[in-house]
């Protein structure tokens, strides 16, 4: 064989080696589309207390509270916390009115929502006690809850007799806004139906995303210590670590409001990225002692959250870059070997062997992979997204693949950016319970 044929080759199967690891991933999406796990009624009514962390939310803190208060589920058993954190608007006071009960939280060096929950709990334990409490929903506060989120919520925590973490569906209140809010929108329901049904169908953990979920008051007995950029990929890697559960109920839904600019788009998902790259960092070699530790049994979860956390993109992206780097040098080892043919080959995009032409026939595998992706989203929960035009239907469909593929650039900016804070992202889209369903029955 000659260099070329044996660079080749060593990639080869290196691409084919890490898309192995991913199976699981296809197999839980597979078994996501066609299998929900539906939860018998339970007649015990938890007493939860509701965390909603706000900063600078005037507009949209009333509507989270008003749907709450909406709800089916005993008001007597749900007590609405507010954190009004670094706060330069009405929202502590809006927030008051609205029937909640309000902390106010200045420090600008402490500016995740994560530091938000630290001090919310804590001030709760003075107060009320946290044990006092069966369970905490975490929420955002542009949120809104479907009229019997809790009740579904309910029968989910008490069927896994209140020990494990409970997530939901997560919808987009502004779905139809315009292009970048729908993009968000594929995603997280992306995220529900190909990821979080089929792993809690197949008994294997998930993991939260963002807000909308339920934990025990034992679970932060302590405290609350999760304070990074990204503080739910901490709290879900850290409960796999420690041997908890985190399922996942599609029959509960609520609603999150999306960025609608481009540049705030970018800004909060390299923060993202930034965070899951700093959490992969502080606990890969934690999850990876547990992924061969002899007597743990949860084997599959502590390898699934492993593959989740891994950075896909930067590995692509620089498994890629060194091959062309040694498929550059060729030359000099092999007299016969030219650049020609080697980054071209022919130009027959299906045939040729060319290193460039791989790259495009990669590129164009992926389109089409999240294309199809994109259209079963708005064909199975057809039902669920509504106030989008037909026509926004197929940009949305025919353009979702380029809002993921620019994950690439996103992850390498994440790397090298050492001082990245977080910022608010700001949410003006005062809907309430009320006129979201109307738009819904239309």
């Amino acid at each position: 064989m000659s260099y070329v044929e044996i660079v080749n080759l060593i990639f080869t199967i290196m691409f084919y080696f890490y898309g192995a690891l991913m199976i699981g991933f296809v197999i839980f999406a597979i078994v996501g589309v066609f299998k929900k796990k539906k939860f018998p009624h339970s007649d015990v009514y938890n007493r939860y207390g509701l965390i909603i962390p706000a900063r600078n939310e005037e507009l949209v803190v009333e509507g989270l509270i008003k749907s709450i208060r909406a709800n089916k589920y005993p008001q007597d058993k749900l007590d609405i916390f507010v954190i009004a954190h670094n706060c330069t608007d009405k929202t502590a006071e809006i927030a008051r009115k609205a029937g909640a009960i309000v902390y106010e939280y200045n420090n600008p060096e402490e500016c995740t929502m994560g530091y938000a929950f630290r001090y919310l709990f804590d001030r709760i334990e003075e107060d009320y006690g946290r044990q006092n409490y069966d369970g905490f929903f975490l929420f955002n506060a542009d949120n809104i809850v479907s009229t019997n989120y809790f009740e579904k919520m309910n029968d989910a925590f008490n069927y896994y007799d209140k020990k494990y973490v409970v997530t939901s569906y997560r919808n987009t209140k502004n779905f139809g806004a315009n292009l970048i809010s729908g993009f968000y929108g594929i995603y997280f329901t992306m995220g529900c139906i190909f990821e979080s049904r089929g792993r809690t169908v197949c008994g294997c953990s998930t993991r939260v995303q963002g807000t909308g979920y339920v934990i025990s008051s034992k679970l932060v007995e302590n405290g609350w210590p999760y304070v990074s950029l990204t503080e739910d990929w901490e709290f879900s890697a850290d409960q796999i670590v420690e041997g908890n559960k985190i399922r996942y109920c599609d029959e509960a839904v609520f609603f999150d409001e999306q960025p609608l600019s481009p540049k705030i788009m970018w800004r909060q998902r390299v923060r993202w990225s930034r965070g899951h790259l700093l959490v992969f960092k502080d606990r890969i070699v934690d999850l990876n002692k547990k992924l061969f530790n002899p007597r743990v049994k949860a084997k599959y979860s502590v390898f699934d959250i492993c593959m989740n956390m891994w950075p896909f993109c930067l590995i692509l992206a620089m498994l890629s870059v060194f091959q062309a780097a040694l498929l550059a040098i060729a030359p000099l080892i092999d007299s016969s070997a030219n650049y020609y043919d080697i980054f071209i080959g022919s130009t027959n995009l299906l045939t040729s062997n060319g290193f460039l032409f791989g790259l495009a026939r990669s590129f164009i595998q992926s389109y089409i992979c999240m294309l199809v992706s994109a259209i079963a989203v708005f064909i199975l929960e057809r039902k669920r997204i509504q106030g989008v035009k037909w026509y926004r239907k197929i940009s949305l469909c025919l353009l979702f693949p380029f809002f993921l593929l620019i994950q690439f650039p996103m992850d390498v900016q994440a790397l090298f950016s050492r001082n990245l804070k977080w910022k608010p992202i700001p949410h003006s889209h005062s809907i309430t319970l009320e006129n979201h369903e109307a738009v819904q029955d239309k």
